[in-house]
């Protein structure tokens, strides 16, 4: 069975990354949609460039989360922080995602919100023009005002159908909204996803808590 990946969400300062660079996080995510955990692309460059001295086997990878971006922005955030993977939460076409895959070289993950008016609820059908295009699918929480890290759970017993399509397509598919140390061993147990997101499941009054990502991590690699 393969470990399930982890990735923390709305890291926005270096003191966070410096007091967790030694568990085993495979991805850590800025935020550049509007949100209250946004930071500009001046300060994920310097994060990324504090990941990659981390003094391990191998670095996390670097996330950016975008919500219907035009590639004015992209260009803008590419040319300060080189990320590793664009995480699309809009509403963007499937050849939106093959032009940046093509001109940024980098990983697109497309974000499906599950619970949302928009048809991809429990089918495959609206998926199969990303076939091929994008290279993970993440479920979240439908909420209408994107800021990233509802809190909220979705129906769980949804996830077999896309997980079925990832599957055929050899990507691996991710699940994030209202995680948490307490719920996300008995989302392993069940479904086992090939990797999970959090960032509001790790804070406390809205900042980023030590405690609740090492137990969050932990209780992900035991399950």
């Amino acid at each position: 069975m393969n470990k399930t990946k982890v990735k923390i969400c709305g890291i926005q300062g270096v003191e966070v990354l410096k007091s967790i660079n030694k568990l085993p996080i495979d991805y850590i995510g800025f935020v550049f949609a509007k949100s209250r955990r946004q930071v500009s692309p001046q300060a994920a460059a310097s994060m990324i460039g504090m990941l990659q001295q981390w003094e391990r086997d191998s670095f996390p990878r670097s996330a950016g989360v975008f919500v219907n971006p035009d590639m004015n922005q992209l260009e803008d955030v590419m040319s300060h922080a080189r990320l590793d993977v664009i995480q699309l939460h809009g509403q963007e076409s499937p050849e939106f995602c093959r032009d940046v895959k093509e001109r940024f070289d980098v990983e697109v993950f497309k974000v499906i919100s599950v619970g949302s008016k928009c048809g991809t609820d429990g089918t495959s059908a609206a998926l199969e023009e990303y076939a091929g295009i994008i290279d993970a699918l993440l479920l979240d929480t439908f909420e209408p005002h994107y800021g990233g890290g509802s809190g909220a759970t979705f129906a769980w017993d949804k996830i077999p159908s896309y997980q079925e399509w990832t599957r055929n397509q050899g990507i691996p598919l991710f699940v994030a909204g209202g995680l948490d140390s307490s719920n996300v061993g008995g989302l392993i147990r069940d479904y086992n996803p090939d990797g999970v997101d959090i960032s509001s499941g790790v804070e406390t009054n809205g900042t980023k808590d030590l405690n609740k990502i090492a137990a969050f991590v932990e209780r992900v690699k035991l399950a």
